[in-house]
């Protein structure tokens, strides 16, 4: 039976608590908030480009989205039978909420994600896609469901260069903001597959969360706001969202502003009676086509159609599982590269002992809580490992239902034996810098310039029955393509692909754009196991993912080496300095963590100055992440939400 809609009103009730004028919580306070019903975990995270981050310049091309400080000194929530964690407190009370009445984490994840594209909308919606790592704990089974989108079947390897063959002028106003950048969206098949597959409360009542807060209203959190006024130039360039993010006069709504959106209460009440279908084919299809392939304002219009919408398919994968030490860490394959490179960061840094090497600052006090802070031969390492697991990911890994791997197996770059061959490129004395690819023979790709990666949102669960999800949802870029549809905004996620087909030596770059091809994600949603003797899988222990672009990957491995080398607890892992590399120079220190002094760019640090003398390039600029993490603890559950963002854990209280 459908549950009434007013029941829903704590939800409504709760974001006044959780996104207005919120107190700090004591450590108590943090235990007794994890009843679904108050909102645990720390101070209030003020929005901010630099401002609340002490002046420090935040990288945009790695950081996106805006940074909005750092809530130091949480402390765990540990619970009894279930969880949930999701970066914004109003989203997390829904998923709760389906938890706590019976149902699965497949059910909670549609609660989850419906709540987040209202109150976090320029990070994940509707109108995006995700990947999904499910646990299921009757067959003991690991699920991989990928909803990411992909491109129209009419666009061609240059749709983000130019017009046209005869118009080789570029989009506008740019590739990001024009219709060219939309893919076809995939949340909502992945979420009715996965629904199907493992649900148990009825779909329609799963929508009634969001439907309740988008009739009644919701607070603007500060977050929301602070991403508002940097993107206010950009959502005033289309109708919809001009109206619905900024006031007449044209400056950005605030925060506090209560916001309705009737639209997105229709949109979502069709999709829970006729089920997604009614996302994809009929009147909201032909909306999200018209919205673009719309010129108005200039931009460049797309070229989807209804046809590519109706012919979306979800698809379920074979689950990437590799062993670490004494674990095994089950990630996304293909066409997400953040499994196999979390995996062969893993498998190259097995081959030293990092529990010889843990943070400094773990005896007591907010520094504990907040982390501790990494010693440098740490940092060093696992920043020289992540370059090499980059460097491949680089120039081999794209969508395989196009662009085979090496060995036409994923199993190909994580190897146990390549990987040790590739840890021994390792210079414990030296940064390499850049690293070059493996070598698999005459391959015929090249290795072009690696599009920027961006937004996004993470969902962490696990449910009474032992059942576990990690999902990574999003819509690219802050606000996506800045197009408003039907409540939803579009998606930018086609700047995934490399806009250029052809790398540096003229080869084509595996990456590139091809019709009805899903662009390549960095997402990680991440499920460990114990190993048992035999090497056959154990109990599930650890959830963990997060957004970040192509950084996703460092924050996850961080998070995953805070908890299984470290010994760190969940919120400790997430809490915890925010560092690494991709395959160039730079090497990213979180400038946003208290233990860093980024004063004269970091030069009165002793992490950052000892990692420049390893030849390191560090740069403090705030890190953006929005980690969540649980872990198995007794019988119960204990977990921790990233503390820069408005993220929080609930469950039931123990």
């Amino acid at each position: 039976m459908r549950r009434a809609r007013g029941t829903w009103t704590g939800v409504a009730a709760v974001v006044l608590l959780a996104l207005g004028t919120v107190t700090a919580c004591s450590s108590d306070e943090n235990k007794a908030g994890a009843v679904c019903d108050t909102v645990p975990n720390g101070t209030p995270v003020a929005a901010t480009s630099a401002g609340a981050t002490g002046g420090k310049t935040q990288d945009i091309s790695t950081n996106p989205e805006i940074s909005t400080g750092y809530r130091s000194g949480m402390t765990a929530v540990r619970t009894k039978t279930y969880a949930v964690a999701t970066a914004n407190p109003v989203a997390t009370k829904a998923a709760c909420g389906v938890l706590r009445e019976g149902g699965t984490a497949a059910d909670a994840l549609i609660a989850a994600q419906t709540v987040l594209g209202l109150v976090e909308p320029q990070a994940s919606g509707i109108g995006g896609g995700a990947f999904l790592m499910y646990y299921d704990a009757t067959t003991k089974t690991v699920d991989a469901y990928d909803g990411r989108e992909v491109a129209p079947a009419a666009a061609t390897e240059n749709y983000l260069r130019w017009v046209s063959d005869t118009d080789r002028s570029e989009p506008k106003p740019n590739a990001r903001a024009s219709g060219r950048s939309i893919g076809v969206p995939g949340v909502l098949r992945m979420l009715e597959m996965a629904h199907r597959d493992h649900g148990k409360t009825g779909w329609r009542e799963l929508f009634d969360p969001a439907i309740d807060l988008a009739d009644r209203g919701f607070p603007i959190s500060p977050r929301f706001a602070g991403q508002i006024a940097e993107s206010a130039k950009d959502l005033a360039l289309d109708e919809a969202a001009k109206a619905y993010f900024l006031n007449p006069d044209g400056t950005p709504k605030p925060a506090d502003t209560m916001l309705t959106n009737p639209a997105m209460a229709k949109t979502l009440g069709a999709v829970a009676t006729e089920g997604a279908q009614a996302f994809y084919t009929g009147a909201i299809a032909a909306d999200i086509v018209d919205a673009a392939t719309s010129a108005s304002g200039g931009r460049t219009p797309s070229l989807m159609t209804t046809a590519d919408l109706a012919n979306y398919q979800a698809k379920k994968r074979t689950a990437l599982c590799t062993t670490y030490r004494a674990h095994e860490i089950c990630g996304m394959p293909n066409p997400s590269s953040g499994g196999n490179t979390v995996a062969a960061t893993l498998g190259i840094l097995e081959n030293f002992d990092l529990a010889a090497l843990p943070p400094d600052n773990l005896g007591a006090g907010s520094d504990a809580r907040n982390g501790g802070k990494p010693k440098a031969d740490a940092v060093h390492l696992i920043a020289e490992a992540e370059r090499l697991a980059y460097a491949d990911r680089n120039k081999y890994v794209a969508d395989s239902d196009f662009i085979p791997l090496p060995g036409n197996s994923p199993q190909t770059l994580v190897d146990k034996n390549y990987l040790k061959q590739r840890s021994a490129l390792i210079d414990r004395g030296r940064s390499m810098g850049t690293a070059q690819p493996g070598d698999f023979g005459p391959v015929p790709l090249g290795v072009g310039a690696q599009p920027p990666e961006h937004g996004t949102s993470h969902i962490s669960v696990v449910d009474k029955y032992g059942n576990a999800a990690a999902m990574t949802t999003t819509v690219e870029s802050a606000f996506g393509s800045f197009h408003l549809v039907n409540g939803f905004v579009l998606n930018n996620q086609l700047t995934d692909f490399s806009a250029d087909p052809l790398g540096t030596d003229g080869a084509p770059v595996a990456n590139r754009i091809q019709p009805n091809k899903r662009p390549r994600s960095s997402m990680a949603p991440t499920l460990v196991f114990d190993k048992a003797p035999d090497g056959a899988r154990g109990a599930l222990t650890h959830i963990a993912g997060s957004p970040g672009g192509s950084v996703i990957i460092q924050f996850v491995v961080k998070t995953l080496i805070g908890m299984l080398d470290w010994g760190l607890d969940p919120q400790q892992a997430v809490s915890a300095l925010s560092f690494g590399a991709g395959n160039t120079p730079s090497t990213g220190v979180g400038g946003e963590h208290p233990s860093i002094n980024t004063a004269d760019n970091g030069n009165n640090d002793a992490l950052v100055v000892r990692l420049r003398e390893l030849g390191h390039q560090v740069t403090v600029a705030p890190q953006s992440s929005g980690l969540s993490a649980l872990q198995r603890d007794g019988d119960g559950w204990i977990g921790g939400a990233d503390p820069r963002r408005e993220g929080a854990v609930l469950g039931d209280t123990r």
